[in-house]
């Protein structure tokens, strides 16, 4: 019997009741704080937050203006979508070998990620250019003309989703070496 049927097993025959409350309570506090060490996740997280940081920045270099919706808006130079899947992607890799099926999946999900990102979300941001336009060309008297304007940045071009992915790769490459070095 597996270790899975064993406990299933056990947690029925106790009518469905675990009889060792006392130790999952224990490995529920010492597995919130394992959140705190999860490098994988970490490194998402980083890799999100840099991305979004940097479009703050080039934003103001730009245009010479704060916009703190840029922390957590969508669309832009790089992509924190791609940085984000591809820095749990190649955490993974690094922590768990890169021939597994953890590293597996998280690289397919980071390829479905990008190519959304290039593909579904920026042709759906042109097409909300395109309505914007037309409500705006719209006589004051028509039901519509008031109606709230789409958003516009969605997608990414592939520059920018490169770009979110090299910055994903750079940071659990970072992350992978400070956690060697810590041990």
């Amino acid at each position: 019997m597996d270790e899975f049927s064993a406990k299933s097993g056990s947690l029925m025959d106790n009518g469905g009741v675990s009889s060792s409350s006392s130790s999952s309570s224990s490995s529920s506090s010492s597995s919130s704080l394992s959140v705190l060490t999860n490098y994988p996740l970490i490194s998402a997280l980083a890799s999100f937050a840099i991305a979004q940081f940097i479009k703050f920045f080039t934003l103001w270099y730009k245009e010479r203006r704060w916009d703190l919706k840029q922390l957590v808006g969508s669309g832009g130079m790089p992509s924190s979508h791609s940085a984000t899947v591809t820095a749990l992607a190649m955490a993974i890799g690094f922590q768990e070998g890169f021939g597994g099926p953890l590293f597996s999946m998280a690289l397919v999900l980071a390829c479905v990620v990008m190519y959304d990102a290039t593909g579904v979300r920026l042709q759906a941001g042109r097409q909300a250019e395109v309505l914007n336009q037309i409500v705006y060309e719209l006589p004051a008297e028509h039901p519509l003309a008031e109606s709230i304007p789409l958003r516009e940045l969605l997608g990414h071009t592939p520059p920018q989703v490169i770009a979110g992915g090299l910055l994903g790769i750079i940071t659990a490459a970072v992350g992978y070496v400070i956690v060697i070095f810590t041990r």
